[in-house]
């Protein structure tokens, strides 16, 4: 099966979608005049202090307040405070009213919520994130072969500073040591910057920006194993050509651009047909059951419903297990696809059998440890609800874009 990342522009829009085989996956909608701040970089200043909840507000332009926890950021960096490259470790401070300090957007503003910044700065290459504030070596979960991990491990150590440590990504699995070597001293360049200039900044400074949203999706969509990034759009596909040539030049045989002026990849591959799809609240199972899919402000609600999938009394139990393995892969596909986050309740098909149950869980687990974004299998509840929980970084899809509808109408 065919892995490609599909880059196309549609009524001022630029749409990232990766495709397995005929299926899209994942999707992004971004409008190419506005300006993404997250993962930007800035000198902000603190506004106000709230003391009963150990946060503050931090300005990074004028006007625009961010949230910022006290608790999650013990080590801010102040501006015109003083750094030796050689010397620099992590220093407790306690931030006040008027401190000009060095955060990184972490967070979308998501409605009445303003967007979250931290001082934890990260920086995320291909192959490893460098974190500061935590000088530990991770390695990502979906590397399983333990010698890997401990070569990865060794491989990582005698970069680590007193003010940062790393994160081995999924991408780093067998890979060469003079890639990710590369990769870690471009990063450790870019933060020792960031450090020693940013703190003598006018305040508002940005001080690094995040690539476009369709740059990141090449960079964090398990390169490796996409086959092709394709695009019908010249300025894009510079773009495009030029982040591949300074920091992914491994990948740069992938890169093509599609040349039709019969047909467009929007309609190529159905985008449109695929969104509208996404949107709509329920989904069909091919056993004749449903989805019913209900984001709120406070979580999302998926509903495991019957539908046509009824079988006679004898075979109940094995037809509802039936339907909920389909559900239960169907559902992780859809959380994806849309880009749900937070707090997820799904409310399978109730079964008699506790094996069943265990089944389902399993099943569940192992599909949702395909998300490239952080997914959590909390639980099963008395009244036989699944929690779910997945990182909340970008708006879902039925949020990214309020003129949405206009694109679909294309």
């Amino acid at each position: 099966m065919s892995h490609k990342i599909i880059i196309t522009r549609q009524d001022h829009t630029i749409i990232s979608a990766l495709f397995e085989g005929k299926d899209m996956v994942q999707v992004s909608l971004n409008p190419d005049n506005e300006e993404n701040i997250l993962g930007n970089i800035y000198l902000g200043k603190v506004k106000n202090i709230v003391k009963n909840i150990n946060a503050a507000f931090v300005e990074i332009e004028e006007g625009r307040m961010c949230y910022f926890s006290m608790k999650e950021n013990p080590y801010p960096i102040l501006a015109n405070q003083a750094c030796d490259d050689k010397e620099a470790s992590l220093k407790e401070t306690q931030i006040k009213i008027g401190d000009e300090l060095i955060v990184q957007v972490t967070k979308e503003d998501v409605k009445t919520k303003a967007p979250v910044v931290s001082s934890n700065i990260n920086l995320t290459g291909k192959y490893v994130a460098l974190t500061y504030g935590k000088t530990s070596i991770g390695v990502s979960k979906k590397i399983e072969d333990q010698a890997e991990r401990q070569r990865l491990r060794s491989l990582v150590k005698p970069y680590v500073s007193k003010e940062f440590g790393f994160i081995v990504r999924t991408n780093s699995a067998y890979m060469s040591d003079q890639l990710i070597i590369n990769e870690i001293n471009n990063l450790i360049e870019t933060f020792k910057n960031i450090r020693r200039y940013g703190v003598h900044k006018s305040r508002f400074s940005l001080l690094y920006s995040t690539p476009p949203a369709y740059i990141c999706d090449i960079r964090d969509g398990y390169a490796d194993r996409v086959d092709e990034f394709v695009t019908d759009d010249a300025r894009l596909y510079e773009n495009i050509k030029e982040y591949l040539t300074q920091h992914q030049p491994e990948d740069m045989a992938k890169l093509r651009l599609y040349q039709d002026d019969n047909i467009s990849l929007w309609t190529l591959y159905g985008i449109k047909e695929k969104l509208k799809e996404a949107l709509k609240p329920k989904v069909w199972l091919k056993s004749g059951g449903s989805l019913i899919i209900q984001p709120t402000e406070a979580l999302t609600a998926i509903d495991v419903n019957t539908g046509k999938a009824v079988a006679g009394k004898k075979k109940v139990q094995e037809t509802f297990l039936k339907i909920n393995l389909e559900a239960a892969k169907e559902i992780a596909k859809q959380i994806r696809l849309r880009n749900l986050s937070g707090i997820i309740i799904i409310d399978f098909i109730d079964m008699e059998l506790e094996k069943d149950k265990e089944l389902l869980m399993r099943e569940l687990e192992e599909y949702l440890k395909k998300d490239p974004i952080k997914t959590t299998l909390v639980d099963m509840t008395a009244l036989g609800l699944v929690e779910v929980t997945r990182m909340k970084l970008r708006k879902p899809l039925h949020e990214q874009l309020p003129f949405i509808d206009t694109i679909l109408q294309q």
